[in-house]
C-alpha cells in the first residue's frame, strides 16, 4: 500500500463524478454509500490504522456499492424474497463496484481501493462472496466495511421493513463475531460507535455528504 501523501487532492471530486449517476437513480444507495464511506474511516482510525489507511478506507466505503447502478431498481429493493437468479446477481455487485473503480486505477491510490471493494462481502469463516476468502486472506479494509456496512443496513428502514435499534444492531454483530465478522474489529467497533458523535439518520451531517452531494 502507498502512503498519505498519494491521496490525489481532488478526491472528493472525482468521487462526486464517480458517484452522481447513482445518486440520481438509487439515492437510497448513494446515502448509504456516503455514511459506510464515513463509518470506515472511523472505525479505521479506532482501530489504529494511519492516515493513509484510514483515507483508503473511507473511499473503499463510499465505493463499496457503486456497482449496484447496474442492477435493476426492481430487484435491488424488491419487498420479498429474491429467487436464485435475483440473488446471484446481487452478489455479483461488488464486482461491479470494482470494475468500475478499476478506471481510475492507474492512480496509485485508487488501485489500492479495488481489493477492500472487491472483498467487502467476504466472511472470516470463508463462506462470503465472490471469492471465499477467509481470516486474514480478506484486506483488513474490507473487513472494516463489512462490519459498518452491515450496520448501516440493518438500522436504515425500508418501504418493507422499519430498521432495527442500534442495541439490536450490536448484539447482531456479536453473534457473528468470528464467523462473518474480524472479532477484533467487531469489539473496537462495540466501543467506539456509541461515542461517535455522527449517528445513522440525518444524511445532511455526514462529512462526506457535505463534500460530495
Amino acid at each position: 500500500m502507498s502512503n498519505k501523501n498519494d491521496v490525489p487532492t481532488n478526491v472528493y471530486d472525482i468521487a462526486k463524478a464517480l458517484l452522481q449517476s447513482l445518486k440520481i437513480i438509487d439515492p437510497l444507495t448513494f446515502y448509504h454509500c456516503c455514511r459506510v464511506g464515513e463509518y470506515s474511516r472511523r472505525l479505521a482510525r479506532d482501530a489504529g490504522l494511519n492516515d493513509y489507511e484510514q483515507k483508503v478506507a473511507e473511499f473503499s466505503g463510499l465505493f463499496h456499492d457503486v456497482g449496484k447502478i447496474v442492477i435493476p431498481q426492481v430487484v435491488l429493493h424488491k419487498p420479498s424474497k429474491l429467487d436464485p437468479d435475483e440473488f446471484n446477481l446481487v452478489k455479483k455487485h461488488p464486482e461491479f463496484s470494482e470494475q468500475i473503480v478499476q478506471v481510475l486505477s492507474e492512480d496509485p491510490f485508487f488501485k489500492d481501493l479495488l481489493a477492500p471493494v472487491r472483498g467487502h462481502h467476504e466472511r472470516v469463516d470463508g463462506t462470503g462472496y465472490p471469492d471465499g476468502l477467509s481470516g486474514d486472506q480478506i484486506p483488513l479494509i474490507a473487513r472494516v466495511i463489512l462490519v459498518v456496512d452491515t450496520y448501516d443496513a440493518m438500522t436504515q428502514s425500508r418501504s418493507y421493513r422499519k430498521g432495527l435499534s442500534a442495541d439490536v444492531a450490536y448484539a447482531e454483530l456479536g453473534r457473528f463475531s468470528g464467523s462473518q465478522f474480524d472479532p477484533q474489529l467487531v469489539k473496537v467497533f462495540l466501543q467506539a460507535h456509541p461515542l461517535w458523535k455522527k449517528d445513522h439518520d440525518p444524511e445532511t451531517n455526514d462529512k462526506i455528504i457535505k463534500h460530495i452531494a
